[in-house]
């Protein structure tokens, strides 16, 4: 589907809005932004760079934040509609969030975040 790059956030800061209160109590030092597409070339939907809250021990003072990126190029083509592609994105948002929580990847396809 086709979106602007202005609504495409404005569905991100939508689903920020509405994710699990557990999962967004207590973050620290991270940023959400949205990229067009992965710089591989892949169809990656979202990526956690940093380090994980089970990971950091003298983390903190002086380092920049992590950051969870979203790439609205593999996110939109996967999506019929709006509603479809906030659905993506919320599930995207929780699964990278997993990720800054120290979940593995397995555990969050369990848990139904994969």
């Amino acid at each position: 589907m086709e979106i602007s790059g202005d609504d495409f956030e404005a569905l991100v800061e939508e689903a920020l809005a509405e994710l699990p209160e557990q999962l967004v109590e207590g973050l620290d030092n991270l940023i959400f932004v949205v990229e067009d597409e992965p710089e591989d070339g892949s169809d990656t939907l979202g990526v956690y760079e940093g380090t994980a809250l089970t990971e950091r021990g003298d983390y903190g003072y002086g380092q920049l934040p992590d950051r969870i990126v979203l790439f609205q190029g593999p996110l939109s083509r996967m999506c019929l509609d709006e509603d479809e592609l906030y659905d993506e994105i919320w599930i995207t948002l929780v699964h990278e969030l997993g990720h800054y929580h120290g979940i593995e990847e397995d555990a969050l396809h369990e848990l139904g975040w994969g």
